[in-house]
Parts: structure tokens; sequence; C-alpha cells
């Protein structure tokens, strides 16, 4: 009768009875007993009964304040393997970022770890055994798969991925995770040649193949000597990390399903083996709105010329030396519905580069011909066919920003223009703020919009939301 009593109570009244038993160092059956006793036995047997007291408000449910998130928790289940000693470091670094955490460890587990040491560390009751009385009657594995945002199996030995793959539920742990309606992590430890088991493969495939995500193994030493390879269990830190990015709301992808292609960075142009024409710029206003593009859902194109960059995640970079180069790579990225031009490329380079180095000679100073680089900006903006649906250029200029910036927009047609002062002063050219001037068209004429001083980093996010608004993800 308590078991039907209890699942037919309201959500508030239950987190009140669980609150009360912790308190007293009982089951929540134990605690309704209790309760239910004092109502009904008389505090002295010679007088009868007085009325029953009038029971203490339930407490009121914890309802997150305006602009105050309510603290993420984490189921976190510990399989049996001598990784596991990492596991209690890994509750310390949830902590750290703010996560309740609730473990369940499996019988094996608790030959490596104790259940004293997780309750500690964790500051809650700790689970192992699915047929407990204290907390299956009110059917314990159900809340412990439910009660969470997200399920983290660290380690996760071969014995638990198998009976996941199989949907087995011969314990608490597999119970718990057969129930689950929350995102799961796993974190695989194993000997490596238990990793590359068929059989181990096969369950972790089946296991991707069914949405659950994986972080490791990794590469190492293992805990027998002698023994190395893939099948280390990934470090704390990298398993917190990864919890706290699926915790995270889902980023909004306002260019999903376009292409959006982008140069950066500065062009050389030979004059012979060993000397060049170039200039200043670091390619990092280009390669932040590559990075900030790819977040936004986009599939990006990057050319970058010589920049000393590392490439940014999830976008194909093609790198180039030459201003001819960029172009060939530029038009062999085609179509795309954006370009973004932010390269500085070089204006001229010399008409015959020379097969060896130039020697200085005493009589006079080698003379160096200058022809005209292709103009890629125009040559995009001008196209009849394959031309982008936003064409965006970059005026870096020196003096007379807006003035030059007007002239240019008018001269290469394209659709935007982002002009910015790389003046010395500034420190645009390498540094890693910026101030821009957003110049659009429109039937009565050019609109200069004037942005604050931002790092590039927000710059790119800004150039990403106002592209976005634009023209939005593919139908």
């Amino acid at each position: 009768m308590a078991s039907l009593t209890i699942r037919k109570l309201d959500e508030t009244l239950k987190t009140y009875l669980r609150l009360r038993s912790a308190q007293n160092g009982r089951s929540v059956e134990e605690e309704v007993r209790v309760i239910l006793r004092g109502l009904i036995e008389p505090a002295d047997p010679s007088e009868p009964p007085s009325a029953p007291p009038t029971p203490a408000p339930p407490p009121e449910p914890m309802v997150p304040q305006p602009g105050v998130a309510r603290e993420a928790r984490v189921t976190l289940i510990i399989g049996g393997g001598i990784a596991a000693y990492k596991s209690l470091d890994l509750i310390r670094r949830l902590k750290e970022r703010h996560i309740q955490v609730r473990c369940v460890l499996t019988k094996a587990a608790t030959q490596f770890v104790t259940e004293l040491a997780a309750s500690a560390l964790s500051g809650e009751r700790v689970f192992t055994d699915l047929f407990d009385a204290r907390s299956e009657f009110d059917v314990g594995h159900i809340r412990l798969a439910r009660d969470c945002d997200l399920i983290v199996v660290a380690p996760a030995t071969a014995d638990l991925m198998a009976k996941m793959a199989q949907g087995l539920a011969s314990d608490l742990a597999s119970a718990v995770l057969l129930a689950a309606t929350r995102p799961i992590l796993l974190a695989p430890a194993m000997n490596p040649m238990m990793w590359s088991n068929p059989a181990t493969r096969r369950n972790a495939a089946t296991l991707q193949r069914d949405g659950i995500q994986m972080i490791g193994p990794n590469a190492g030493e293992m805990a027998e000597k002698g023994e190395a390879g893939v099948g280390r269990m990934a470090e704390p830190t990298e398993i917190a990390d990864a919890v706290v990015a699926m915790l995270k709301p889902p980023t909004p992808r306002p260019l999903a399903g376009r292409r959006v292609l982008i140069t950066a960075g500065p062009t050389h142009e030979a004059i012979d083996p060993v000397r060049y024409i170039a200039n200043r710029s670091s390619g990092k206003q280009g390669f932040a709105i590559a990075a900030a593009a790819q977040a936004a859902g986009a599939d990006v194109r990057l050319i970058a010329g010589p920049v000393e960059l590392s490439d940014p995640k999830g976008v194909r970079v093609t790198h180039v030396e030459s201003a001819r180069q960029m172009l060939d790579a530029v038009e062999a990225e085609l179509p795309a519905d954006v370009a973004i031009f932010a390269a500085a490329v070089a204006d001229w380079r010399v008409a015959n580069e020379g097969d060896q180095k130039l020697k200085k000679t005493d009589t006079a100073i080698p003379p160096l011909t200058l022809v005209e680089n292709p103009d890629i900006l125009a040559t995009i903006s001008n196209l009849k066919e394959r031309r982008p649906g936003l064409v965006i250029g970059f005026a870096a200029e020196t003096e007379h920003l807006i003035d030059n910036a007007k002239a240019k927009f008018a001269r290469k047609g394209c659709d935007w223009i982002v002009a910015n002062d790389v003046s010395p002063a500034t420190g645009v050219m390498g540094g890693d703020r910026n101030t821009v001037h957003l110049l659009t068209k429109d039937t009565e004429g050019v609109h200069v919009a004037s942005w604050p001083i931002m790092t590039k980093d927000e710059v790119a996010t800004a150039l990403v939301a106002e592209i976005a608004r634009t023209i939005g993800p593919a139908a």
C-alpha cells in the first residue's frame, strides 16, 4: 500500500519527503512510516489521542530565478575497471563546474572505489543495488534514469557496453541505462585487446548508431605492466568539458545548409626563390569569420594565404601563396551562397620572377617591373554565372576611410563593404581588435553602420549574424 500511495503523490510532496528522509538518515518509506505513526500514536498512552497536528507545508519547489540557471544534474555510473579511481576526480571536476552528481556503482566498481568516497565527494547518497528496499519502493532506478539532465558512464567497461548494446538490465547500472530518456555519454576504458576485439567494436558501433556519444578511449600506458595502446579512459577534465558541452542549449544554426566562401591573410608575390612582395596581414579576421560561420551551421570553405594560424575546426581550408593561386582556388569552390573577401591581396607582382636569387652588384640595382594582380573581389562580383548571392569585400585603408571605402564599393560591384582603418597607430594589422564600418546599399544609396571597437572574434560574430539576418538558412 505504501508503494501505491507514494506513487500517487505529486512531485512537490515527493521532493519534501526525500529531503526530510535524507535529513533524518532514513529511507523515504521509513520516513512515511514515522510521519504516519506520529499522527496516530498519542504522546502519553494514558491519554486519549489528540487531534492530529497540522503537518508542516512542503517546501516550495526550487524554481530558477530570472537570470539564474538551475544547476545541471548528472547521474554518473561508475563501471568496474581500474580506471574507476579517475571517476572520483571526475566527480570533483563536475562539482567545480556547478553540476550536481549522483553516483551509481556497479558491484565490480566497489572493488576499486568505495561508496563512502563517492558519497563524500558528490554530497549525495550512492546507489549500488537494483533491489534496494530503501529506494526501489518508488521505482528508484527509473528516477535515477530520468531525474537528471545527462547520464555519464565512466569508466564504461566492455561488459557494460555489451549489456547496453544487447538491452540487458541485470543490475542497477544496466537497468538505469535501459530506462534512460536522457542523453548518455560513455567514456570507454579497457585493455587495448578488449577494445580492438570485434565484439567490442560491434557493440560500440551499435551504441553510436543508437545516438549514444563517446569520449575516448585514449592511447597510452595501461595499468597492467608492459601494456600500451588505445584503451585508456579519457582524462577527468576532458570528460567534464564534454559534459558541459552536452549540457549547453543547442547552438542556433542560422546558416544551416549555406555554403560560405572566405579568403584570409596576405599573398606572397615572388621576386625570386628567396624574396617576395607581401603585406602585414595576419589573417586573424578572416579566420575568425570562418570559425563564426561554421558555428552558425554553414559549410565553410576558407582560402588562406601564408599565415601562422591553426586551421579553424570543421572548416575546409585551402592554403595558397600568390594572388593568382587564390583566385584559382576561389573559382574552384564556386558556387557559394556567400563570398567574403577578407584577404589582403597584393595589388602587384613582378613581371618576370627570377629563377635564381638576384645578386647584389656594385653596378646597378636590378630593375623590378611590376604588373597588376587579378582583382579577385571585382572578378567574382561581376560574374554572369555562379556569382554568390551575397558578395562582401573588405576595404583596409590608412586615410579617408569612409570616402575611400565608398569609392571601392562603387568600383567593385560587390554587395557589402567592411571598412577598417589599418594605419600603424590602430594596431589592427596583426592585432586582436578591430573597428569596422559596414557599408550596404539600397535604392536610397549607401548606408554606413559604424561598429564599436571589438575583438576580431566579436566582429566576426556580428558580421555572421548580419549575414544570417539577410539570407537565413537554406530552404
